[in-house]
């Protein structure tokens, strides 16, 4: 069953603007005429992807291709400038852990806040509160804001929301490596259990060895386009052929 669906996916986004943005120097620059408009740089090229219920799909390719931001578009993170995302199934997006978080306000009603925005009710949410402080070591910070928290605490607090549950899509940016030793080979653990199960999952990592042996498709992004897809063992392969001939070229 068709769980992912991208048809002619782009992306336009700003470059230097978007991370320095500043709204007086960008006044100034008008005063002075010599505003120019933000430089946009392509990042998704007309995607088109299907994934099916319970496939295990890496994601491959150099450092700005692409793969993270298709990650996002899939997740409803960013919005595609052109094409049409079609997703079916409750998503758990392991990329920016924590970034949905509102530091203002305490741990437990930011689980109440994530999940709903996972897609989870209330009452369900309710319910899982004390198994996901629990699994993230925060039982003694239930009432504190989440600002009080170090990186740390925040990024086990948002691994622990996104997987307490049984989502039927899981989204993994990069292997994680949350918190000390005992709580990775614990997050480890809970990862390890989705891929044998028939959840969906769609990594990114840059370990071609580990794509090969938990993967059983594999997308190949390049400069925003998918230059190649198939299985992972020839995916990896055909990309490893590519960049040591760049390399000795």
């Amino acid at each position: 069953m068709e769980v992912i669906r991208l048809d002619k996916i782009s992306l336009w986004r700003r470059t230097q603007e978007e991370f320095s943005y500043d709204l007086k120097k960008t006044f100034l620059s008008i005063l002075e005429g010599k505003y120019r408009k933000p430089v946009k740089k392509l990042i998704l090229d007309n995607i088109d992807l299907i994934v099916n219920s319970g496939e295990k799909i890496g994601i491959i390719g150099a450092n700005g291709s692409g793969k993270s931001t298709l990650l996002k578009v899939i997740c409803g993170i960013l919005k595609p400038t052109s094409g049409l995302v079609r997703v079916r199934g409750k998503i758990a997006p392991l990329i920016e852990l924590g970034a949905g978080f509102d530091p203002e306000i305490s741990v437990m009603d930011n689980i109440m806040l994530y999940g709903v925005l996972l897609g989870f009710s209330r009452t369900e949410m309710r319910k899982r509160v004390n198994s996901i402080l629990e699994f993230a070591e925060l039982q003694d910070y239930a009432l504190i804001p989440v600002k009080a928290l170090s990186s740390g605490m925040v990024a086990r607090l948002g691994f622990a929301i996104a997987t307490d549950a049984q989502p039927d899509i899981l989204v993994l940016d990069e292997v994680l490596s949350v918190g000390d030793e005992s709580f990775k080979n614990k997050s480890q653990q809970r990862i390890e259990k989705f891929w044998n199960e028939n959840t969906t999952i769609l990594v990114v990592s840059h370990d071609l060895k580990f794509i090969e042996k938990t993967c059983n498709q594999a997308i190949w992004l390049d400069k925003g386009k998918i230059k190649f897809t198939g299985s992972a063992n020839a995916v990896v392969e055909c990309y490893l052929q590519t960049v040591n001939k760049a390399d000795n070229s």
